[in-house]
């Protein structure tokens, strides 16, 4: 699955996206996951409310399930302007 980070999430991590061997049922357990790596990826995890997420581009919940996905994205909210 293809994992995307954008904007601050993406400073923190370090890269823009990468390629992610998963057995997660749920973008949490995806979450959960990816903090376990290292401390980058706890940081850009912190705090949930700051981020939002999208699974094959569809704007959703992180209790949303995996099965089938291809990509999920991490982003900070967007403002209008």
């Amino acid at each position: 699955m293809d994992v995307l980070y954008f904007a601050w999430v993406r400073e923190r991590i370090g890269l823009p996206k990468e390629t992610v061997e998963t057995n997660a049922a749920t973008v949490m357990d995806l979450v959960e996951e990816l903090r376990a790596r290292e401390e980058r990826y706890e940081a850009a995890f912190a705090d949930l409310s700051a981020l939002r997420v999208a699974v094959d581009q569809d704007l959703t919940e992180f209790d949303a399930p995996l099965e089938g996905a291809r990509e999920v994205a991490f982003f900070p909210p967007m403002t209008g302007g």
